[in-house]
């Protein structure tokens, strides 16, 4: 069977621990495996506040790209790249959109408006767009205008642990997320110092991605004095973070905000019960009963939530067992690519 030629437009290292990196990693894996030719344009890492060389470089290289080679633009890139410029991208434009770059958190209302207006202009540039859940896409259609038949949920992929659980005492509290103020580690910060009674550990996994609030959670942590409890482990090779989720007790991440969280199909997969946020696509990535989900910005209720899930072991376990149902049917990335892969076919 003979499969398209593509391109994928990917901004900075492709290698980065970053759901959003990892996705379009695997996609792109993914869809050279299953036989596609896909061309890998390395733009700026600026974007998604490109610099004018990074800007006028993206312009360039997408407006190379052949007229039946279909390009796949990361949404760093898709939400603030100079709408004139894209339009003389010749290639049919496939926009890969984790979540509208206008929804993140921290933006003034001039630079969300701004980011609005990009995203909304670009969108009607495309000829399909790739969304990871269906959150993602009911807002591409709700507040942007897209149409709807020309969006394409791909899930992520998950892979499957690399061995059985080898849970430690005491019992560890895992979080995986980016050091951005969206990720909500202060959150959890506060909601953990509230539990000093009980007996626990906790790891935080990601690198630093916005200095000034690395800043802040390490003067917290000494606020708190959970130093001795707490660890920011920073940016760590995924063979450890696989081991970290085989040794964890729970999943736990108080982010503002989510387009899909592949970290909570890793969770899943390994059996992990979830303590996260009502937001954004969480509710519909992490399945009843599998956790507990509070409001976004509660530290007492996310701590309330811990609290239950550390004392509560049947309740624990029957987390566990839903988590562990609802991953073995998460699909891998062979799957996400198909789908993808039926999205050039018809370009």
């Amino acid at each position: 069977m003979s499969h398209r030629a593509a391109a994928f437009a990917i901004p900075g290292d492709i290698t980065t621990l970053t759901g959003g990196y990892i996705y379009e990693r695997k996609l792109l894996e993914g869809l050279r495996a299953i036989g596609h030719d896909v061309a890998h344009l390395e733009l700026g890492s600026s974007f998604p506040d490109p610099t004018p060389e990074h800007m006028a470089d993206a312009i360039a290289q997408l407006e190379e790209v052949a007229p039946d080679r279909p390009v796949i633009v990361d949404g760093l890139v898709f939400g603030s790249i100079d709408t004139g410029g894209l339009a003389r991208c010749r290639a049919p434009i496939v926009a890969m959109i984790h979540h509208p770059l206008a929804l993140e958190s921290g933006l003034g209302a001039e630079e969300a408006d701004r980011l609005f207006r990009c995203e909304r202009d670009n969108l009607a540039l495309t000829s399909h767009v790739l969304v990871p859940s269906p959150h993602t896409r009911e807002i591409l259609v709700q507040s942007y205008g897209a149409d709807p038949s020309r969006i394409t949920i791909a899930r992520p992929g998950v892979a499957r642990p690399q061995g059985p659980p080898e849970r430690v005492t005491p019992p560890l509290i895992l979080s995986v997320g980016i050091q951005h103020p969206r990720k909500g580690h202060d959150v959890l910060l506060r909601a953990l110092g509230k539990l000093r009674d009980l007996d626990w550990q906790a790891i935080v996994v990601g690198k630093v991605h916005d200095d000034a609030y690395a800043v802040e959670l390490e003067a917290l942590l000494g606020e708190l004095k959970l130093g001795d409890r707490v660890r920011f482990a920073g940016r760590v090779p995924q063979e450890e973070i696989g081991a970290l989720y085989r040794q964890a007790a729970l999943f736990a991440l108080a982010t503002r905000y989510e387009g899909y969280g592949i970290v909570f199909d890793e969770a899943l997969v390994h059996g992990l019960p979830i303590v996260s946020c009502a937001t954004g696509a969480v509710p519909d990535t992490v399945p009843q009963g599998s956790g507990i989900l509070v409001p976004v910005d509660d530290p007492d209720a996310f701590a309330g939530a811990l609290r239950k899930m550390l004392e509560d072991e049947g309740l624990r376990a029957g987390c566990a067992e839903e988590a562990a149902a609802a991953g073995a049917q998460r699909p891998d990335w062979t799957e996400t690519a198909r789908i993808a892969s039926e999205v050039l076919g018809v370009l």
